[in-house]
């Protein structure tokens, strides 16, 4: 076996040449980051305000104002959030509701709801890590939150 792994490695070594693809650095969100002179970037001037303007339009998918989601069934109790949207971006996520009648469910979300607001907030999307120990209340706040993002869609 690991003269196959080390067979392997030689041959991908061997391979690498001039004529391999070269793929663009990407950011945290998963969008290409052009800078001059990448493959991908074939302008030769300097972008235009109008192109500029269209650009932070395309990239403003969200509508401001104060979106509510469902009331979503977390097991021990329901979540319920509201997103803050200002300048087509996420500026705040509140839960309205999450599970706080019992002792454990208090000790659980008092350090699973900060982490869910802030990682939504970093992401500006509904798709959060689940919080370890939080495992139903993340997954009912990722639904309370999609769908109050689908309300904030243009």
């Amino acid at each position: 076996m690991i003269l196959i792994f080390t067979f392997y490695i030689l041959f991908q070594r061997g391979r690498a040449e001039d004529g391999d693809i070269i793929l663009p650095p990407v950011d945290k969100n998963r969008q290409l980051i052009l800078t001059p002179g990448t493959p991908s970037d074939t302008s030769t001037e300097p972008p235009s305000p109008e192109s500029q303007t269209s650009k932070s339009n395309f990239l403003r998918t969200l509508k401001d104002g104060e979106f509510i989601g469902n009331i979503m069934d977390a097991y021990y109790g329901n979540v319920q959030v509201k997103a803050i949207v200002q300048g087509g971006k996420i500026i705040d996520v509140q839960f309205l509701d999450y599970p706080s009648d019992r002792k454990k469910s208090i000790e659980i979300n008092r350090r699973a709801t900060p982490l869910l607001k802030t990682e939504a907030i970093q992401a500006q999307n509904a798709q959060v890590d689940i919080v370890s120990g939080a495992t139903l209340t993340s997954q009912a706040f990722q639904e309370s939150l999609a769908d109050a993002l689908s309300q904030a869609k243009n």
